[in-house]
């Protein structure tokens, strides 16, 4: 995360004596990434963070995939994934290559006897249904329709829903979530141009300093597994951090567009960013300005990337019969572009109300036969006329 975050107490400096009121000492622990190099946060427990009284087992999580070479489009019908009671449950595997998981899920729980901890990948929930607050061991964030979640590999984390009718749309990565490069100078702050700024960006706003001891279950990912730990702390024991590494919420809707004369190219829509895929936003913007400008966007070949687009909300100009909670993918190798009938139909129009998610991944992905349950097979053939 390229800004500074405090929240709670700490000492004037690190790796020195931090005492409990009692006289007895707090525990530091250092949250990184990439070894020692990457962001980081300095975290004060009240009990050692190490204290592991069992290992009860373990069960596989591992997607099966359907189609591992593909050059197919596809839509899936995202909204008929079947609600589940439990979260972890509820996260379905729809496409993956070695870098990143696509998921859908849909939560029908309030909250959870355990704690989740995803150790293998940073993961981004953007939530298309739902309200309620996420709770980590660095700190909470209210989050509602439309956000996004941000959330470091490593962070011990529950989500706790108001209602039973939740939709999340959930990117898992194998590489660090970074703001897009390009909008960011050398100190890491964010530019003029940009689509948003740090002030759209919400950081933890609250602790839950629980000084428990007793049996506490963390559902812990480790590739392709779920290892259920009991702790004998409680893990969000926190009483105070500093440091760059926390999870952090923004919402789609703080999102300001970029427009043109004429049409402007997808990475103008950049959001976040790795070295192996880019998530874009599509939200409700004013069209190219042009006299002669065609506001659907024009063909184009996929030929080093594969183009997922999660449908939220609005009138998808460029598609024909899509709906909300549709997902698209484009495969790399081939082209795409505008439904028949919609160049035309977007000569004169002045704005767009759609509202998109987009994941472009420079490796090709796998189906999961999770998506082909949910698959339109005859999709590929909606650009014939």
């Amino acid at each position: 995360m390229p800004f500074y975050h405090t929240l709670g107490s700490i000492p004037p400096k690190r790796h020195t004596i931090f005492k409990k009121p009692d006289g007895n000492l707090y525990y530091e622990q250092l949250f990184g990434t990439i070894g020692f190099d990457g962001m980081s946060t300095n975290s004060y427990h009240c009990h050692r963070p190490t204290q592991v009284k069992e290992i009860k087992g373990s069960y596989s999580v591992a997607p099966k995939v359907a189609i591992k070479n593909n050059i197919k489009s596809y839509r899936f019908h995202g909204f008929k994934v079947n609600p589940e009671k439990d979260y972890l449950k509820s996260r379905k595997n729809v496409l993956i290559n070695s870098d990143v998981s696509i998921i859908l899920s849909a939560p029908q729980n309030l909250a959870t006897d355990y704690f989740y901890k995803n150790t293998d990948a940073d993961e981004l929930l953007f939530i298309h249904r739902g309200s309620g607050k996420f709770r980590s061991h660095l700190g909470n964030l209210d989050f509602k329709y439309g956000d996004y979640i941000v959330v470091p590999r490593g962070t011990i984390y529950k989500l706790d829903f108001d209602t039973s009718d939740n939709r999340l749309f959930i990117v898992e990565s194998r590489r660090p979530i970074y703001t897009p490069k390009r909008y960011r100078n050398w100190f890491g702050q964010l530019l003029e141009h940009s689509p948003y700024c740090e002030r759209d960006l919400r950081a933890p706003y609250e602790l839950e300093t629980n000084d428990e001891k007793g049996e506490f279950l963390i559902k812990v990912k480790k590739q392709d597994e779920i290892f259920d730990m009991i702790y004998a702390t409680h893990p969000f024991d926190v009483i105070g951090y500093d440091g760059f590494n926390f999870p952090y919420a923004f919402s789609i809707h703080d999102f300001e567009p970029i427009t043109g004369r004429i049409h402007q190219p997808p990475p103008v829509h950049q959001t976040f960013e790795t070295d192996a895929f880019v998530v874009c936003s599509f939200v409700p913007r004013l069209y190219d300005y042009h006299p002669d400008s065609i506001p659907a966007p024009y063909n184009h070949s996929n030929i080093d990337s594969d183009e997922v687009l999660y449908y939220v909300d609005g009138d998808f100009m460029s598609r024909n019969d899509v709906d909300v909670g549709h997902i698209s993918l484009h495969p790399a190798g081939i082209p795409h572009g505008p439904h028949p009938g919609a160049v035309e139909r977007s000569i004169g129009k002045t704005k767009t109300d759609e509202l998109a998610v987009m994941v472009d991944t420079f490796k090709p992905l796998m189906v999961t036969e999770e998506a082909m349950q949910i698959a339109d097979e005859d999709y590929y053939k909606s650009w014939l006329e």
